[in-house]
C-alpha cells in the first residue's frame, strides 16, 4: 500500500513559463542578474560617452572651421592671436597659441619680431606643434577605448550568462526527472535574454567607437595640416 501510494506521488510541477520579458528578468537566477547589471553599467556608461564625444566633436568641426577661416583671413599671425583666444574647444587654438608663444621667445624683448628666425628655431616651433597636436589627440580619445572594451567583450558577457541559464535548465532536468520542453523552456528562455542584452549592449558601442574613431583621424589630419600651414605661414611673414 506504502508502494502504491510513492507511485502515484506526481513529479514536481514545472516551472509555468511566462513570456513577459520582465517577470523572465525577475525569475532568473543571482548570477544572471549580476550579468545583466554589469551589461546595464556598461550600456549607461558607452551610451554617456557616445552623446558626450559627439556633442564635443560637432563643437570642435564647427570651431576649426571658423578659426581656419580667420588664420587664412587675417595678414599677421599675431592678428591671429589675439582673436584665437575665444575658441577653447578645437585643439588648433591650442596649437596656434602654443606655436605663437614659441615664436615670442625666441625674439628678446628689444628686437622687432619681424626678424629672421634660424632654421633651428623653426624646427623647435614643429616639435612644439607636434608635442601639443599629441596631447590633445590624447585628451580627445579619452572614453573612446571603453567603447572598443565594451563592444568585445559584452557578447562574451552574454553568452556567459547564456551557458550559466542552460547548465540551470540542465540541472532541473536532474531534479524533476522529466525532459520535457516544458521543464527547460523557461529556464532557456531565460537564459538567452542574456545573449540578446549582450549584443544590445556590444552593437551601439561598436558603431559609436567607429564613428568616433574616424572623427577622431578627421581631427587628427587637421592638427597635422594646421601645424604645416601655421610654420609655412612663419617661413613667409619672416622671409625664411
Amino acid at each position: 500500500m506504502m508502494l502504491q501510494s510513492l507511485l502515484i506521488i506526481p513529479l514536481a510541477t514545472p516551472k509555468p513559463f511566462n513570456d513577459n520579458v520582465i517577470d523572465m528578468i525577475v525569475n532568473m537566477g543571482f548570477f544572471a542578474k549580476l550579468i545583466l547589471l554589469v551589461l546595464l553599467v556598461f550600456s549607461v556608461v558607452s551610451w554617456a560617452i557616445i552623446f558626450n564625444k559627439w556633442k564635443l566633436f560637432g563643437s570642435i568641426d564647427s570651431e576649426t572651421g571658423k578659426l581656419l577661416r580667420l588664420f587664412r583671413k587675417k595678414a599677421k599671425i599675431s592678428d591671429v592671436y589675439l582673436n584665437c583666444i575665444r575658441f577653447k574647444t578645437t585643439p588648433l587654438s591650442q596649437i596656434l597659441q602654443t606655436g605663437y608663444s614659441e615664436l615670442e621667445s625666441m625674439t628678446e624683448k628689444d628686437e622687432d619680431i619681424n626678424k629672421n628666425l634660424a632654421q633651428e628655431k623653426i624646427d623647435i616651433i614643429k616639435m612644439s606643434l607636434e608635442r601639443v597636436g599629441a596631447d590633445e589627440l590624447d585628451k580627445l580619445e579619452k572614453g573612446i577605448v571603453f567603447l572598443a572594451t565594451v563592444g568585445n567583450t559584452s557578447p562574451f558577457l552574454g553568452l556567459l550568462g547564456t551557458v550559466w541559464g542552460v547548465i540551470d535548465s540542465f540541472a532541473s532536468i536532474g531534479v524533476k526527472g522529466t525532459a520535457s520542453l516544458a521543464v527547460v523552456a523557461p529556464g532557456i528562455a531565460e537564459a538567452l535574454i542574456a545573449t540578446v542584452a549582450g549584443l544590445a549592449v556590444a552593437i551601439p558601442a561598436v558603431i559609436g567607437y567607429n564613428h568616433l574613431n574616424h572623427r577622431l583621424k578627421t581631427i587628427s589630419s587637421d592638427i597635422d595640416k594646421f601645424s604645416l600651414e601655421f610654420v609655412t605661414r612663419i617661413k613667409k611673414e619672416y622671409n625664411l
